[in-house]
């Protein structure tokens, strides 16, 4: 059986009712565009808003409901644009405000809404207020959080917190005084408490709202406020306990004053415009009050993209997630993938395996009540790229620990007199200072030979980040970087540890590559955790059930034949792609637990040492690679030349060109899987108000590794075990992962497989 897509109509009928009703956003499907890897509209190797305006046909035909946009404003790119110099100006590398402006226009007119990015814990170095912070402009610190040192002669930083990044969360400037920056030192942290922090951040987003933007991702949501007296936390590794216990720089109850101030003024416009937290809290309760009903409309559920591939956590995630927004009437929202973590389709075990799997955990996702993420690629079934070279790396982490000092940014001279801008002491307390032309402590001969360490893990050990990153000055942030190679130029560090860890996870080589390494110590497990090679492009799996069975006409459709009648259309070994990180040890391994806007478990790279392992691993860059649309080799229709960071020559059979049409694809499984949940009256959003059972939705027995939920009409089966099971079919199938066998009384599930079911 096929499932040949018609979702493109649907999707305009549907956007005109949930239009209508004003609550578009309780069941939305919302597409995450990293804008530098959507799409290359001028040549230069980096995507940008024009690149995104051609490619939004896309979008429509696939059946979203809305884009989100990552930072396009003007910023250094210290951290990818999430260092923002100017909140009401697009960067050059991205365009001007009339590319913007017509997105948005271009988007509305295909029934798609816009949600942009809003940064408001931060700023860049280079914004100017900083610049005049730094020069000893009257009152112009007080806009951040400026403090003195302890110790007789304040040398020492005013609290213990740590950067997310890694290393001491303070810079000291040369009059003696330190700033907080809960991420790259040239990301200075704003102080919410001055009325001219709010008063500017009101007038940024009616900025964006009047251009006709739909809402706002609010990067660290939970950040902005901080615990009075700036207490110590008393321990390290402080990234390692964000989202999993109390901690005095995030999740203060005084952001949700704030929250409630643009709720109210998102309110005042037309048109529904949403709110959606980007926030991490110690638990589901405490989630949950982001999105009480005079705050923000959604919250980005951290604890399902976390979840191992186990039934068990799965439907406790499920129920705990959907019990606490309930609470509160507002709906769950879903995500398995984003800009800041290793793709699920590696996270899960890579190769065949972890793309079978991550088509199955896609249609739990799309099945469950609320509205879901959706990370671009995710839909071709794209790999994490693990090999990528370190000269064309730009996480600001990947180089932690190197950075000499901030350039003193040059001041705009003010009328009369005034005092020098003072430069930025380094390094800071017990750093190295190594030359900046040093190199990184991660690069490794480009010819990939070596030994391929293995990297080990302990229960909620957080893959290390030491001091902060090289400094960007603006002029070298725009230029593209050009690969060099596309051949893996870094050891492929090896899976490990704990009950999460795949089989096939010791020690493999790449040929020629010297002996196996030793196994690890327990010292060395600071180190990010991988499986083995990734493949990435196993048998692209058979969606089930014809046309007919999306609309419930006609007769029922014939079962999917045999598994063998579905001859995989993609290679089975993606060459060159190197190992892929393995998700394990503990609920926060995974993603590297942080800010989802600052952190990430990354790909591929070699053991970190304990000094670096306080914060995030650096190795973000992997998530980000250009996707695919058309073509035998890179860019693969990114745009007219190359790609800022390089992709795999295994991605051709990947690419959006080379999936439409191919009923065996993860791509024409999505476009299936969205229409039919637009289709199905049982699927989407829960009714408003406290409710101990969403929309209907009740959990049946079923066999070991196997979840069996209903919803009215409907029912889903997700099966996580490594062979096939047989239960009584539960319907008439009407779209699964993978290929399914019943006669109609009882079923043959796949292993590793989700289907779909109408009854």
């Amino acid at each position: 059986m096929t499932h040949e897509s018609t979702a493109v109509g649907l999707a305009s009928a549907y956007s005109n009712a949930t239009t209508a009703s004003g609550d578009w956003w309780r069941d939305a499907v919302i597409y995450q565009v990293y804008v530098r890897s959507f799409a290359d509209s001028d040549g230069d190797g980096i995507g940008d808003l024009r690149g995104v305006r051609s490619r939004l046909p896309h979008l429509a035909r696939l059946g979203v409901d809305a884009v989100w946009l990552t930072p396009f404003y003007v910023s250094p790119q210290a951290d990818g644009g999430y260092d923002v110099a100017d909140y009401r100006a697009v960067d050059p590398l991205f365009g001007d405000l009339a590319d913007a402006d017509e997105l948005v226009r271009a988007a509305h007119e295909l029934g798609l809404r816009v949600i942009v990015d809003v940064v408001p814990n931060h700023t860049s170095e280079q914004h100017p207020w900083f610049r005049a912070a730094l020069a000893g402009e009257p009152g112009a610190r007080e806009r951040y959080l400026f403090r003195r040192g302890r110790g007789a002669d304040g040398s020492l930083p005013p609290n213990d917190w740590e950067s997310i990044f890694g290393g001491p969360a303070w810079t000291r400037v040369a009059d003696g005084e330190w700033y907080l920056h809960l991420f790259a030192p040239e990301q200075p942290d704003l102080d919410w408490t001055h009325p001219e922090v709010t008063a500017e951040f009101d007038s940024v987003l009616r900025f964006w709202l009047d251009l006709g933007v739909d809402g706002f991702r609010i990067d660290v949501a939970h950040g902005m406020v901080k615990a009075d007296g700036l207490p110590d936390i008393g321990r390290g590794a402080q990234a390692t306990l964000i989202g999993t216990e109390p901690l005095p720089f995030f999740d203060q109850d005084g952001v949700h004053e704030i929250h409630r101030a643009w709720r109210r003024l998102l309110d005042s416009y037309e048109g529904s415009r949403i709110g959606v937290a980007e926030a991490w809290a110690p638990s589901s309760e405490r989630l949950a009050l982001y999105v009480r009903p005079d705050e923000l409309h959604q919250a980005f559920n951290f604890r399902f993209l976390n979840c191992p591939w186990d039934p068990g956590a799965m439907r406790t995630v499920i129920d705990e997630s959907l019990s606490a927004t309930t609470a509160v009437g507002a709906p769950t929202t879903w995500v398995l993938s984003n800009h800041d973590v290793v793709r699920h389709v590696t996270r899960y075990g890579g190769g065949a395996q972890g793309l079978a799997r991550a088509r199955a955990a896609a249609m739990l996702m799309l099945s469950l009540p609320g509205s879901a993420y959706l990370y671009q690629g995710e839909e071709l079934g794209l790999p994490e790229v693990a090999d990528l070279p370190p000269e064309s790396r730009q996480d600001p982490a990947f180089r932690r620990g190197r950075r000499q000092q901030i350039p003193v940014p040059a001041v705009d001279p003010a009328p009369g007199p005034g005092p020098a801008a003072p430069g930025i002491i380094a390094p800071r307390p017990g750093e190295p200072t190594p030359p900046q032309s040093a190199p990184s402590p991660h690069s490794q001969p480009e010819s990939g030979a070596g030994p391929q360490p293995r990297a080990c893990c302990v229960p909620q050990t957080q893959a290390g980040a030491g001091p902060g990153p090289d400094p960007l000055t603006a002029p070298q942030a725009h230029a593209p970087t050009r690969p060099q190679t596309e051949a893996g130029t870094g050891p492929q560090a090896q899976a490990c540890c704990g009950p999460q860890a795949q089989a096939g996870t010791g020690p493999e080589a790449e040929p020629g590559a010297g002996p196996a390494p030793e196994p690890c110590t327990a010292p060395q497990a600071h180190g990010p955790t991988r499986p083995q090679a990734e493949t990435g492009t196993g048998p692209q799996a058979q969606a089930c059930c014809g046309p007919q069975a999306v609309t419930g006409a006609g007769p029922a459709p014939e079962p999917c034949t045999a598994p063998q009648a579905h001859a995989p259309t993609r290679p089975q070994t993606e060459a060159g792609t190197g190992a892929q990180p393995q998700e394990c040890c503990g609920p926060q391994a995974v993603t590297g637990a942080g800010p989802e806007a600052e952190m990430g478990g990354g790909a591929g790279g070699d053991p970190l040492t304990a000094p670096e392992a306080d914060g995030q691993d650096g190795l973000r860059d992997g998530c980000r690679v250009p996707i695919p649309w058309a073509g035998a080799e890179p860019p693969y229709g990114f745009g007219p030349v190359g790609s800022w960071l390089p992709q795999p020559p295994e991605w051709a059979g990947l690419s959006v060109a080379a999936q439409t049409g191919d009923p065996h694809s993860t791509l024409e499984l999505y476009r299936a899987a969205l229409e039919l949940r637009r289709a199905m009256p049982g699927l989407g959003a829960p009714e408003a108000g406290p409710s101990p059972d969403p929309r209907g939705m009740r959990w049946l027995p079923s066999p070991d590794g196997v979840l069996l939920f209903t919803r009215p009409g409907f029912a889903c089966t997700l099966n996580t075990r490594p062979e096939p099971v047989e239960l009584p079919a539960p319907g008439r199938p009407v779209l699964s992962s993978a290929p399914v066998e019943t006669d109609g009384r009882t079923v043959r599930l796949p292993p590793d497989s989700c289907t779909w079911w109408a009854f």
